[in-house]
């Protein structure tokens, strides 16, 4: 008994380490990707194949197959989640450091409150909360703020518009996800939602004109191994990491990878790839991280956990 809770534990460790690395890596991933990969293109491929792998691995299993209204949801969930979240995130970080993009991604905690409190009505407005989201709020304008004097540039308008536009639609999906009809099975969701979405960010390549003038002879082994990362350990590690997590411990304490994945990301961006790391990263990290912790631990009206991005493939990053 005593070596089969030591097991259990060791496991349980590796887990979590696994979605606090992997996941808060993924943004140094799609930074490297995006510049010799365009971004529609790139993300395109990761969840393509990533879904591929996980509806393979759903009916090799014996799961049952989607229904056409299952489909139907999978393409509108693929529009909301994989364009208007995924494709501006990758498109983003073409102006945006990897660290950076993280913590903007993280007040997705505040979007989904405010959804939870007028969508779902699982949340109700307290002064706790109102402080949170203000302190969230706070953060993203210190990282924007071209008036405040904390050195360093603030991060590109157009860049945060779309990391803020990304995080409203990852909320919104979170919520449609719990009432749109969708396969039983974790697993086959999220592959048909990867299945779909990865249709249409290719769809929405071609429209960009991304496939003009992209060779890939001409992309480095760097970008491709960044591609593959992304599939393979972001997506599919990542994900079966995640679903055997929520299954073992509470969703409280696997939430935390929502506070951990940022600082991770912005450490790796500042040793790996040469990102800044001044008083206005670490100020509007820290205001940003606070919100989150406030908000992911404070009770709601109904349990109603939020699938993390990656977790999706999110899930995020």
């Amino acid at each position: 008994m005593a070596a089969e809770s030591k097991r259990h534990t060791y496991k349980t460790l590796l887990a979590f380490a696994t979605i606090y690395l992997v996941w808060g890596s993924t943004f140094l991933a799609i930074r490297i990707g995006v510049h010799e990969v365009p971004p529609f293109l790139l993300a395109g491929m990761r969840f393509v194949i990533a879904g591929a792998a996980l509806f393979a691995w759903a009916a090799a299993r014996g799961e049952r197959s989607p229904s056409g209204r299952e489909w139907v949801s999978a393409f509108l969930l693929g529009f909301s989640f994989f364009i208007l979240d995924y494709g501006l995130v990758f498109w983003a970080e073409q102006r945006v450091a990897s660290g950076i993009t993280a913590v903007m991604l993280s007040v997705n905690a505040a979007f989904m409150a405010l959804a939870e409190i007028s969508i779902l009505r699982t949340q109700r407005l307290t002064v706790r909360l109102s402080a949170a989201l203000l302190m969230g709020i706070a953060g993203v304008a210190v990282l924007v703020s071209r008036t405040l004097h904390l050195g360093g540039e603030p991060i590109d308008r157009l860049g945060a518009i779309a990391l803020l536009v990304a995080s409203v639609s990852w909320s919104v999906s979170s919520c449609l996800t719990r009432k749109l009809p969708l396969p039983s099975s974790k697993v086959m969701s999220s592959g048909i939602q990867m299945l779909a979405g990865g249709f249409l960010l290719f769809a929405s390549a071609g429209a960009l004109g991304e496939f003009h003038g992209f060779h890939p002879a001409q992309v480095s082994r760097g970008a491709w191994l960044a591609l593959l990362y992304l599939i393979v350990a972001g997506s599919i590690i990542g994900f079966t990491t995640y679903m055997w997590l929520i299954d073992h411990e509470s969703l409280t304490r696997v939430g935390t990878y929502a506070y951990v994945n940022p600082v991770i990301a912005v450490l790796l961006g500042y040793f790996f790839a040469g990102e800044p790391l001044g008083m206005r990263t670490i100020l509007g990290t820290l205001f940003v991280l606070v919100s989150v912790i406030v908000i992911t631990t404070a009770p709601s009206r109904k349990s109603a956990a939020a699938v993390p991005p990656d977790a999706l493939e999110p899930a995020s990053d």
